[in-house]
């Protein structure tokens, strides 16, 4: 207490403050003004890459412009909270030693930390490195109908975390992006709804195909259901000699989330075109024989397919 009343103390305090002021102090402010200039260069250079890269979605007539412009903001603003973080640390390091603290035990401790916490949220990183590429590499959008880990859905939110599915009943489905095994998409790009219809042995192949290709060219003419329609229906031929019924395979191409629509319309239609046609639907059939020799009232049933 008696040395900090004495002028030598001030002098000494003085002199030694006045020197880090002239040694320390240009470097303290030129660091904060590099900081400012990056954080300012990183979020221009990243806000002109947004815009590129949503032009680009705008410009594309196969791409989702909506969903594009979500995952590309979402993208850009990943990489500029994490520049940001890294600008942080490393100005935070520099400056402390620039007040001479010693930063070594101060990374040590920090890396002994961020280990126990990197064992201890192993899943919860693995989930956002998960959500991280499916959001980079375009597998699923909100909107899309997809199948994860055999639940199928309605993709109602898609975070770094979690994926979020509703079903047709209204249920509402939640995974981990990092435990999601499989993810089958029904609705990219374009979708399509296989049909195997079965008629009779009795009946004209060549026939049943003429009219299922005319269905679908009525269907893709009509002035509701056509625009959903992408391609014409293909038809692929004789697919299966089934137990009762000849199974013949075709196909109808449609926009994304359209094919359920569509094919319940074409099954109506190709329903009323085999009953003008006479075209037999197989079912199973039921034959009574009524016993002459045996009790009458004993019946013989037998089933045909």
């Amino acid at each position: 207490m008696k040395n900090m009343l004495t002028s030598e103390f001030w002098g000494k305090l003085f002199s030694e403050a006045l020197g880090w002021i002239i040694t320390e102090l240009p470097g303290i402010i030129i660091l904060i003004i590099t900081l400012i200039i990056m954080l300012r260069l990183i979020k221009f250079s990243i806000s002109r890459l947004r815009i590129i890269l949503i032009k680009r979605a705008e410009n594309d007539q196969a791409v989702d412009t909506g969903e594009a412009e979500k995952r590309i903001k979402t993208l850009t603003g990943i990489v500029m909270g994490t520049t940001r973080i890294i600008l942080y640390t490393v100005f935070i390091i520099i400056l402390l030693s620039k007040f001479g603290i010693n930063v070594g035990p101060i990374l040590a401790s920090a890396g002994i930390l961020g280990l126990a916490v990197g064992f201890g949220a192993q899943e919860l990183v693995r989930d956002y490195i998960s959500g991280f590429f499916m959001l980079l590499e375009n597998q699923v959008r909100t909107g899309d109908v997809v199948i994860i880990n055999g639940t199928g859905g309605l993709v109602e939110k898609i975070e770094l975390r979690t994926i979020t599915l509703r079903d047709l009943s209204g249920v509402v489905h939640i995974f981990q992006n990092g435990k999601i095994n499989t993810i089958s998409n029904m609705t990219k790009e374009w979708s399509a709804i296989v049909f195997n219809i079965g008629v009779a042995y009795k009946e004209d192949v060549d026939q049943v195909m003429e009219i299922m290709k005319q269905v679908g060219e009525d269907l893709q003419n009509d002035p509701k259901f056509g625009p959903e329609i992408i391609e014409p229906i293909e038809i692929f031929g004789l697919d299966e000699f089934a137990d009762s019924a000849l199974i013949i395979k075709a196909r109808l191409k449609t926009k994304p989330i359209k094919q359920w629509n569509a094919g319940r319309e074409y099954r109506r239609r190709l329903k009323i075109a085999f009953d003008k046609n006479n075209i037999e639907i197989p079912f199973p059939h039921t034959t009574v024989y009524w016993g002459e020799e045996i009790n009458p009232l004993m019946l013989k049933v037998k089933q045909e397919k």
